[in-house]
């Protein structure tokens, strides 16, 4: 007789939970019919997030991607007028990532759907088990154990 592994059940649980939330925010997605991808998303989120346009090198790094993978994504939102390339002001030969209007305006409607998406996710938690779901998240992100600062 095998004994339960209670961290393998766990580990399980959260990998079910993350295919959930990405089933669940893609189909918010889909709904607002903005040709979006997820990978899309994600990296208009990350240059809402920078002060001034960064370098590509930059963004691939902080997304934990080679920098071709950049490149794709970023070819596919300037086709589509959410992105735009823009030279290094002090070395010409860098290329910057900057948002374009319509690239704002669909982070806005990319924060309404993860919101919609969210709700959806914890409507079955009360207040206090969201506060507490929070709060583990939290220390599991951080890595660092509960209690210790």
């Amino acid at each position: 007789m095998t004994t339960p592994d209670p961290d393998g059940l766990l580990a399980e649980q959260l990998l079910r939970l993350t295919r959930r939330v990405h089933r669940i925010q893609k189909r918010h997605l889909e709904q607002r019919e903005l040709g979006i991808t997820p990978a899309q998303s994600r990296l208009l989120r990350t240059l809402a997030h920078w002060g001034s346009p960064p370098r590509m090198a930059d963004v691939a790094e902080r997304l934990e991607v080679v920098p071709r993978a950049v490149t794709t994504l970023v070819d596919a939102l300037e086709a589509s007028g959410k992105v735009r390339r823009v030279p290094d002001p002090a070395n010409r030969r860098v290329i910057r990532i900057e948002l374009t209007d319509d690239g704002r305006g669909a982070l806005r409607e990319l924060r309404a759907a993860r919101r919609s998406a969210a709700e959806e996710i914890l409507a079955p938690l009360t207040g206090d088990q969201r506060d507490a779901l929070g709060g583990l998240l939290d220390t599991l992100i951080d890595g660092t154990p509960a209690g210790t600062c």
